[in-house]
């Protein structure tokens, strides 16, 4: 499968969710947010910079479940349009 290249749009947005992630952990080491959510640190470290501008569903589910966050509060501040 030949996956599309990202639009600007898109590599925005994911570039949004990083920083909302990160903001939103705070203090909190990433390597502890990262096992709490059963993701590696890794995976987050790549989501937060943007260099994976569209993480799996179920991997943001996951780490918003720990940083306390709602998926609709995710996607009203993530989204390309206001929703």
């Amino acid at each position: 499968m030949v996956r599309n290249p990202l639009t600007p749009e898109e590599r925005e947005r994911g570039e949004r969710l990083g920083r909302l992630l990160r903001e939103a952990r705070g203090g909190r080491t990433m390597a502890d947010v990262a096992a709490e959510a059963g993701v590696s640190a890794e995976t987050l470290r790549k989501i937060e910079t943007g260099r994976a501008p569209t993480p799996a569903f179920f991997t943001v589910a996951a780490l918003a479940n720990v940083l306390d966050l709602s998926m609709d509060e995710l996607v009203a501040r993530c989204a390309l349009v206001p929703v």
